[in-house]
């Protein structure tokens, strides 16, 4: 074999080895680098979304506590209310099992202050004797006569379905103060606010649809608010 021949066979060998050396390079480096970013990146991800729902979280945390703070708020001042008065006798168009006295849904339940801790059935609230029935009333009397504004229905179930309050003057005759649409909503109080009368009461009369709101509907309370001159 001549010089020149031996010569061109080496250039061969030596190009090839450079050429296979330049394509392995990268793909013997790309196990070394790429899994870790693609691993990095995977864990800023996760990261973020965790961040978002740990944040989405705290909020309705923080919305909720506001909430249970301000009606908390709301019920003491209404409770300790030096205007404010809970009704000391009551009567109803009909009781739940007919209920008397001290038992569980009669009209008595809705006297004194407000003890039903949760929205729904609760024998320490006044019942009528049936569902969905119509026309239902409480009647109740305050330990002392007043110059009423203001009418505080508490509604423990079925919320909703007063269309009309009454306050009596003291000759006994019946006064509408408010009539419509119940816009209540879960465990609350309805505040019905009204010109100060211009007689003394101590009788309210709240009336019911119960057929508006279906299910059981339930009166926990009344505070009828005023002063006495």
């Amino acid at each position: 074999m001549n010089d020149r021949l031996l010569r061109g066979l080496v250039a061969v060998v030596f190009a090839c080895f450079l050429v296979a050396g330049c394509r392995k390079g990268p793909e013997a480096a790309a196990p070394a680098t790429n899994p870790p970013a693609t691993a990095a990146s995977a864990s800023t991800a996760a990261s973020s979304s965790n961040s978002s729902a740990t944040s989405g979280t705290d909020v309705a945390a923080a919305a909720a506590k506001a909430a249970a703070v301000e009606s908390a708020l709301k019920d003491d001042a209404i409770k300790n209310d030096p205007d404010g008065q809970w009704a000391i006798q009551a009567k109803a168009s009909s009781s739940y099992q007919d209920a008397e006295g001290a038992a569980a849904w009669s009209a008595n339940q809705a006297t004194g202050a407000p003890n039903v801790e949760k929205y729904g059935d609760d024998g320490k609230a006044w019942a009528p004797k049936s569902q969905d029935g119509g026309i239902e009333w409480l009647d109740l009397t305050f330990p002392k006569a007043v110059f009423a504004t203001e009418v505080r229905v508490r509604e423990s179930c079925g919320s909703g379905a007063v269309i009309k309050v009454e306050v009596f003057d003291e000759k006994g005759a019946p006064r509408v103060v408010w009539a419509g649409n119940d816009p209540t909503k879960e465990l609350n109080y309805f505040p019905v606010k009204f010109d100060k009368t211009a007689y003394k009461t101590d009788r309210v009369k709240i009336t019911l649809a119960t057929n508006v709101v279906p299910g059981w509907n339930e009166i926990d309370a009344v505070q009828l608010v005023g002063k006495e001159n």
